[in-house]
């Protein structure tokens, strides 16, 4: 299953984003009404201009001017209402967008399995999420609607110059032809930089999270060097492809100014021969070149943000591959219990990463209700893997992992999550107090007070582990803020899990942080488990096995009976010594 996102699928479909903007049907009709007025009065002025010119100035008329000037002015007028109107129509239009694509990010990122975000970084989810989410921002809110009024312009611009003369007119665009192949042959050269500048986006801030999350090691180890030249090497990789990317965005912009002023003295020279054949008037000549300006200033603004249009693009690839990627553990149809299958089950059961590499193969194994199994193995053999299938979350590659008789990808996440308890080494708390993470999705007790759920702790043994907290319940823990060790966070996701009371409880080395009194005490709340619950401990400290039903060697691909203690600690020798 392969959740990669490095690697786009194809072209972006702004179609496809349509579904975000549905909702400002009415404010993007107001802000295209408005562009177009506002354009067609800009459009009107030349023309006012020059019958001015021909009609009253040459010939010294001047109420007929003071009537043109009043004219002129409506049309300024005209134009700077209709584009003010524009502006606050679309002046929340970006940030909805923003808004409701941020929510469908998160939405789809929270339903995808684990594997998902062992394939990807967190560092390009979260650029995906931020920069990219803000470059699709900026083009409808900004680009989009200043593409269309200079769209309307140009097109208005380049009709108007036809039809003063037709080959007057033919002579001026000449050079927007030729920008027209040019603007065609870059396009793909200009998105290419731009996605690579965003990849890279990405790589810094994953690199940035990553040597911050382990920056405790390198100043206990003095290699704060490390974290220098990588950061320093991914932030120059960032640089070089962002400079790249900016220099594509602006290289052609010279370019339109160029051809702008070519266009205007081809025009100048053309027009004058013109004006002296008596062809063409001088107020006809003015306009022209006027509507000149008009037509290759927005093809030179067009320019500008062209880049911005390939940044949005590539932005927009970005963003569709992360949410149109399939999600493949879905619930399936078939609920069909099998009888004798024990509470968990593994037929036939084969699981390899996504880069070749097989953990498990062609295991048959059976786990019963009220009994404690331990999986032993060397670090990598494939014991939290184990886990990770019997808990779903990953899939098998090959065979069926039941649960109660049941295909285990028959139940849902709420109730599969009420059935399996797991306990991580490094657990995660939610930033609140220990009474909002002992109750997360346990909603059995939230209309108890705090002084009734003290009892219910106490019934089952746990009262005294909340007490070593300093304020009990209130206590503030979680990733932020909270002051609590990882030996305190392991307690209150014991806490947790047992309130719960699951059919089965999974244990990944759920000690390993916590002194040898409170693992004791922590053996005795386990007792207030069920009896039907049955237990899954991985751990490398044997003490923490021993009073297991069953042992299990799991290495090479393989899940073997260990028998005895003793006999689980020969393995663990024999495979040392052949590693």
């Amino acid at each position: 299953m392969n959740y990669q996102l490095n690697k786009p699928p194809g072209k972006v479909k702004l179609s496809f984003f349509w579904q975000f903007l549905r909702h400002e049907k009415l404010p993007m009709f107001v802000a295209l009404s408005a562009i177009l007025i506002s354009s067609l009065f800009q459009l009107a002025a030349p023309t006012v201009m020059g019958h001015a010119l021909d009609t009253y100035i040459l010939v010294g008329d001047e109420s007929g001017l003071l009537k043109i000037a009043l004219q002129l002015l409506v049309l300024f007028v005209g134009s700077f209402v209709a584009s003010y109107i524009q502006t606050i129509a679309m002046g929340g239009v970006g940030q909805r967008l923003l808004f409701n694509l941020r929510n469908a990010i998160f939405t789809k990122v929270d339903s995808m399995p684990m594997a998902f975000f062992n394939q990807n970084k967190a560092g390009d989810l979260i650029s995906r999420i931020n920069n990219d989410t803000e470059k699709l921002n900026q083009f409808f809110s900004e680009a989009i609607m200043r593409f269309v009024g200079n769209a309307f312009m140009i097109a208005g611009a380049g009709i108007s110059l036809v039809a003063i003369d037709v080959r007057l007119g033919v002579v001026a665009l000449l050079p927007a032809a030729a920008l027209l192949i040019i603007a065609k042959a870059s396009g793909g050269y200009i998105k290419r930089k731009n996605a690579a500048s965003l990849q890279t986006t990405g790589n810094f801030s994953a690199a940035v999270q990553e040597n911050l999350e382990n920056f405790k090691v390198m100043i206990v180890f003095n290699r704060q060097d490390y974290f220098r030249e990588r950061l320093a090497g991914v932030n120059e990789d960032n640089y070089q492809a962002t400079k790249q990317s900016e220099l594509a965005n602006s290289a052609f912009t010279p370019l339109y100014t160029f051809m702008g002023q070519a266009a205007q003295l081809i025009a100048i020279t053309y027009g004058i021969s013109l004006v002296l054949s008596g062809s063409l008037t001088i107020g006809l000549l003015i306009s022209f070149l006027t509507y000149i300006t008009r037509f290759y200033d927005p093809l030179r603004q067009v320019a500008s943000f062209w880049g911005s249009l390939q940044a949005a693009l590539s932005a927009g690839d970005r963003i569709q591959h992360l949410l149109t990627l399939p999600t493949y553990m879905t619930v399936t149809a078939d609920a069909h219990t099998h009888e004798n299958l024990g509470l968990v089950s593994f037929k036939d059961v084969t699981f390899a990463y996504p880069d070749g590499k097989t953990v498990l193969s062609d295991i048959n194994l059976t786990l019963e209700p009220g009994k404690t199994y331990a999986f032993v193995g060397p670090t990598g053999g494939g014991k939290t893997t184990s886990a990770s299938l019997i808990a779903r979350l990953y899939d098998p590659t090959e065979g069926t992992v039941y649960l109660s008789g049941r295909d285990i990808r028959s139940y849902t996440d709420a109730e599969r999550a009420q059935k399996i308890g797991f306990i991580l080494q490094d657990p995660f708390l939610l930033q609140g107090t220990i009474r909002e993470n002992i109750l997360y999705g346990n909603t059995r007790f939230d209309h108890l007070s705090d002084t009734e759920l003290m009892d219910e702790l106490a019934r089952l043994g746990l009262s005294e582990l909340v007490t070593r907290f300093e304020n009990g319940l209130k206590t503030e823990v979680g990733s932020v803020g909270g002051t609590a060790s990882a030996g305190q966070k392991q307690i209150v996701a014991f806490i947790r899990a047992i309130l719960r009371a699951p059919e089965l409880l999974i244990l990944d080395e759920a000690t390993a942080n916590i002194d040898t009194v409170t693992e004791k005490l922590l053996d005795q709340a386990l007792e207030a488990l069920p009896k039907a619950t049955a237990k899954v401990i991985i751990a490398h400290r044997l003490n923490t096995i021993a009073n297991a039903d069953e042992i299990f060697f799991v290495n090479g691909g393989e899940i073997t009976p260990a028998g005895s203690l003793e006999h689980a600690m020969d393995m663990l020798l024999h495979k040392a010594r052949q590693s």
